[in-house]
């Protein structure tokens, strides 16, 4: 009889997580990512930390998945790697992830705007894709 009882609290079904598990997942998913992208870049933790203007204990503790970083703390990192903080902003589940686009891909690559000023054009043009999809006719329709 223990025995079955012992087994009933890891029988959870599937896909259902509490808001706090969540929250540890994204911290520890945004955690992994921060460090494969700073290792890839061949930065050390102390450079990356420097760059970004956090401490070395707190940026451990973020890639380590115990700290959930802030938006604007992101943003920092995202600039001491040389990324576009979207991409951190949607690992980190700040932002919805959006369909591909070569111009938003092309946007995000381009090193010689600064993190403001791209963020400023994908604002643009993701209003100007809102606009001109409200503006579509529905399909099936007699116009």
């Amino acid at each position: 009889m223990t025995s079955d009882t012992a087994q009933t609290p890891s029988a959870a079904p599937e896909g259902t997580a509490t808001t706090i598990d969540a929250v540890t997942n994204a911290a520890s998913d945004i955690g992994g990512f921060i460090r494969s992208q700073r290792v890839a870049a061949q930065v050390s933790l102390r450079q990356l930390a420097e760059r970004a203007g956090v401490s070395n204990p707190y940026l451990s503790q973020i890639e380590r998945g115990l700290r959930k970083p802030s938006a604007d703390v992101l943003a920092q990192i995202a600039k001491g790697l040389r990324v576009s903080a979207e991409v951190l902003y949607v690992r980190a589940g700040i932002l919805e992830e959006r369909p591909a686009s070569p111009v938003r891909d092309a946007l995000i690559a381009d090193e010689s705007i600064n993190e403001r000023q791209r963020q400023m054009l994908l604002e643009i043009y993701e209003s100007f894709r809102n606009e001109n999809q409200a503006n579509r006719p529905e399909t099936g329709q007699a116009e």
